[in-house]
This record gives structure tokens, C-alpha cells and sequence, in this order.
């Protein structure tokens, strides 16, 4: 979890540090209007980044706290501090979306984690994209779990503050688990790979709106977070972990249905980001008011792009499941941001998800005024909550648009087989080669026929040791034959374990 990479001075915020901040996003939500009514602004060639978080782990699975010693060791410019110290994160170069993106982003991920474990040799420790790590215990959150750096320790006591209380956590499973804690250590348990894809203002609604609708069948088909401090949960449990871990709202708060800073959102975009953004300032308190010597009316008055720093920073402290960003490089630009991913199981598992999830987009995107009347954004979110709980099993509501009044209930699996020739469209319009599509297409497609995802490969191969041993054993054992698996970037799909 990082703030938008910007550094936070640790410090106590008074009433009037709020009231500038304030004044400032509100300064700052009008110059982007006037950015964004600025003939030209933000057009250019699409183009698709990635941040992938990773663990850090020992040969028996167990967390190792050394990602300042990784980052120290490295000096990448790439590489980040993430909140827990068993976490890092490696920010990738965007690339073009024409021609062979998603391979370019597979091979940036294999060189990420190998050279995060040639970091760890003097401990025999390594690099592992997983969602969850199935073997942490309740001794590896609190405050000796977090990363001393003064953002993550700022982020936690203005959490804190509003949350007038403990966070609690309550997640349905076998068996549920329910856990209290002072701090945000517990949102660390959640690695993900995020998506950037540039998009140009114009056409942002209809793009954000068709990501939203896949996100719920991406999420579904990738889920790779099954366990939890040893209780099997929800197949994509970090969308609750995270959205209670880091809540906070008061009792209140909760008891008025107000927004939590953790959402799928609350309807469908009508005009543009814009709308995203006013939401985002008019519905979230600031928790870091740290203000910028810059004008940036002033700024956008003169012909010039305006950094907008405490929007960026506003946005960095909200966390929706798909945000819009806005990025002042290249002269200023727009972006969305999918954050629902779980990181793992290999790289071309991922990059799979990036390339479906984009494609199908992209494909859907002109259908959009039609889909949107047919699909409640309550029953859109449904789904989104359905398919972290149930995973590749789940059953969505999705609409027939060749069936006017039916809303029907379909297998995920379904759905995704009846998107992947649209997704093809889809990858074809943004120029991806032939070749590239089909391939990473493919592993999607297998991975539909075999109804094999990493959360599912999980609990099978849980199941199977447990014959042999105890619970712990067999989890310890089930993440060190995912290592050796996922060491070898080979779908999911085809994991089978012969020992």
C-alpha cells in the first residue's frame, strides 16, 4: 500500500493544516476541470503499466522482515517499500499497447522477482507472488511488523484517529475468523499486481465503466487468496481483508452506509473522471493535509500543467477497487488504475489476467449505453463481493442484451468463455500482436476448461496434504510446492503435483 510514492513527514495535523488542505483540493478539482476542458489535453497512444507486490519469504514459507535490507542491498529505482517489512514492490516501466505489451510486462516481472531473490541469497530466502501468504500467524502484524518509514506510520495514526476505535476483522470461512488490532498491519497480508492503462479523457467513461463490469469475471477467474492465519476463507479474500483492515470509519459512520475509503464504487461514470475525483474530495475526509507551495489555478491559468499534489495525495489515502489517476508527466495525462488483482501465481498467469481484463474491456466499450440500463450497479457490485467470495465457482447476474428483461444468473466460467473472442476484439483494436493475444488468451482459456485457478490449486493441494499431515504441515508443505511451481512461470492451469 503505498501513498501515490509521495514522501509524508510524520507529523500531528491541527484543524487549520485540515482547512488549507481543504481549500487546496477544492483549488486543485478546478484547475483539473479547466485541465480537462483544455482542447488536446491528455490525448496520445494508449499504454499499460503494472506494479507488482511480492513476499518475502524463507525456503520453509514463513515471512522474512528485510525488505530495507532488499532495497539497500538493490538501490533499483524501481523497487519500493510496502507497508509490512516482509513486503516489497516493484514498479514497472509502461509500455506501449500495440504490439507485444503483455510479454514486455512478463519479462520485467521475471527479472523483478529474480532479482529481489538474488538480494536474499545471504539468507536463502526469495521472492513469491501469492495473494495471501498462507503460512503467516497472528505474531507477524503489529507495530514490529510495519515499516518504519513516516508514511505508513502518518497513514496509521490518522486511521486510527477517525476510526475512534480497534479495526475489526470479520470474514466468513471454514472456520470464519474474526480478529481485532490497533493498527494496519493486517492490510499488509494483501499483495497485488495493479494495472495502469492510459486512456485519453474522452473516452474515459465508457472505459472505466467496462472495466468495472469485468473486474467482478477477472476477479473470479484470478482469485489466489484462499487462507488466512490458517482459516479458509473467501477465494479472493484480500477484497474483505483489505476493506476492513483499513476502515476508518466511525460506528457511526458505518451505521449511516456512508462510504468506506475501500469501495467498488458507488454508480456507474456518466461523464468522465472528473466525477471520480469530485467524489473523492467531497466524500472523503483528509487523514494527511499536507499543502504544496503550488497554485495551481495560477498554474493552469498561465498554459502550464499543474503537478495538483494534494489531490494525488488525497487520492493516495481512497482506495476503490478501480481509481481514476491523474499523472502531470507528458503534460499531463489520465489514467485507470486496477487494483482488484491478486499477485501470482507466476508471471504469465498475471499478465493472462491483464491482457483478458483489457481486451475485453476495450471490446465492450462501445456497447456500454447498452449494457449500463441492464445492469443495476447493485447488482454490478453483487457480483464483484460473489466472485472474491466463490472464486472460479461463482455465479454472476449478467445481462442478455438480445433478451430485453432478463437479468439471469450464469457460471462464471460461462461468462468469462463467452468474453474471451471479445476480448480478442478488443486486443486486436489496441494493436497487440496476433500472436500475443492468442497466447496469453490461451492461458485464460485453459484455465476456464480446467476450472484450475491459484485459489482453487490451493485448497486441492491443502486437502491432499492434510490426508498426510496436520494443518500446519500441510500448509507449510502446500507453499513450498506453489514456490516451486511458481518458480517455473508455468500456467496454473497445468500444476500438478506428482510426489
Amino acid at each position: 500500500m503505498v501513498i501515490m510514492g509521495q514522501k509524508i513527514d510524520l507529523r500531528v495535523f491541527s484543524e487549520a493544516d485540515t482547512q488549507a488542505f481543504q481549500q487546496c483540493l477544492l483549488d486543485n478539482l478546478s484547475a483539473l476541470k479547466q485541465l480537462l476542458a483544455r482542447p488536446n489535453f491528455g490525448q496520445g497512444a494508449s499504454s499499460i503499466g503494472a506494479e507488482l507486490e511480492m513476499y518475502l519469504v524463507d525456503k520453509k514459507g514463513r515471512p522474512v522482515m528485510l525488505n530495507k535490507e532488499v532495497l539497500e542491498r538493490s538501490g533499483h529505482p524501481q523497487l519500493a517499500l510496502e507497508l509490512n517489512r516482509y513486503n516489497v514492490e516493484f514498479n514497472h516501466s509502461p509500455v506501449s499497447s500495440s504490439g507485444t505489451p503483455f510479454s514486455q510486462i512478463e519479462q520485467e516481472m521475471l527479472f523483478a522477482l529474480a532479482h529481489v531473490t538474488e538480494q536474499l541469497e545471504p539468507e536463502q530466502a526469495s521472492a513469491l507472488p501469492i495473494g495471501i501468504l498462507p503460512t503467516l500467524k497472528r505474531s507477524d502484524f503489529g507495530d514490529h511488523a510495519m515499516t518504519d518509514e513516516a508514511r505508513f506510520i502518518a497513514l496509521t495514526q490518522a486511521l486510527q484517529q477517525q476510526r475512534e476505535g480497534m479495526f475489526c476483522i470479520k470474514i466468513e470461512g471454514d472456520p470464519p475468523i474474526s480478529l481485532r488490532a490497533h493498527d494496519v498491519t493486517l492490510e499488509g497480508a494483501n499483495t497485488s499486481m495493479q494495472v495502469h492503462f492510459r486512456v485519453n479523457p474522452d473516452s474515459f467513461a465508457n472505459t472505466f465503466n467496462a472495466l468495472q463490469l469485468m473486474t467482478p469475471v477477472v476477479v473470479g477467474m484470478a482469485a489466489n487468496s484462499p487462507f488466512m492465519l490458517g482459516h479458509k476463507l473467501w477465494h479472493e479474500t484480500r477484497i474483505p481483508l483489505f476493506k476492513q483492515a483499513i476502515d476508518g470509519r466511525s460506528h457511526e459512520e458505518c451505521s449511516r452506509e456512508l462510504p468506506s475509503r475501500v469501495d467498488f464504487g458507488t454508480g456507474w461514470v456518466r461523464e468522465g473522471a472528473y466525477e471520480l475525483f469530485a467524489e473523492m474530495v467531497r466524500l472523503y475526509q483528509p487523514i494527511l493535509p499536507i499543502c504544496s507551495d503550488e497554485d495551481a489555478l495560477e498554474v493552469v491559468a498561465s498554459g502550464g500543467v499543474p503537478k495538483l499534489h494534494e489531490l494525488r495525495l488525497h487520492s493516495g489515502t481512497v482506495w476503490p477497487w478501480n481509481r481514476a489517476v491523474y499523472d502531470p508527466q507528458d503534460g499531463g495525462h489520465l489514467r485507470i488504475e486496477m487494483r482488484s488483482l491478486p499477485a501470482g501465481p507466476t508471471p504469465c498467469d498475471m499478465v493472462a489476467n491483464a491482457a483478458f481484463s483489457l481486451g475485453a474491456a476495450k471490446g465492450l466499450q462501445s456497447q456500454m449505453d447498452e449494457i449500463i440500463p441492464a445492469m443495476p450497479f447493485s447488482t454490478l457490485a453483487n457480483n464483484f463481493y460473489q466472485a472474491a467470495k466463490k472464486g472460479i465457482n461463482a455465479e454472476l447476474m449478467w445481462p442478455l442484451l438480445d433478451q430485453p428483461g432478463k437479468l439471469r444468473k450464469i457460471p462464471i466460467k460461462e461468462i468469462a468463455k463467452s468474453l474471451i473472442p471479445v476480448a480478442r476484439a478488443g486486443l486486436d483494436e489496441l494493436g497487440v500482436d496476433s500472436a500475443e493475444a492468442d497466447y496469453y488468451l490461451g492461458i485464460m482459456q485453459k484455465r476456464i476448461e480446467n476450472g484450475m485457478n491459484g485459489a482453487v490449486w490451493q485448497r486441492r493441494e491443502y486437502l491432499r496434504l492434510c490426508r498426510r499431515t496436520n494443518s500446519s504441515q500441510a500448509l507449510s508443505r502446500m507453499v513450498q510446492n506453489y514456490m516451486n511451481f511458481s518458480a517455473q512461470n508455468q500456467p496454473v492451469s497445468t500444476w500438478v503435483n506428482h510426489d
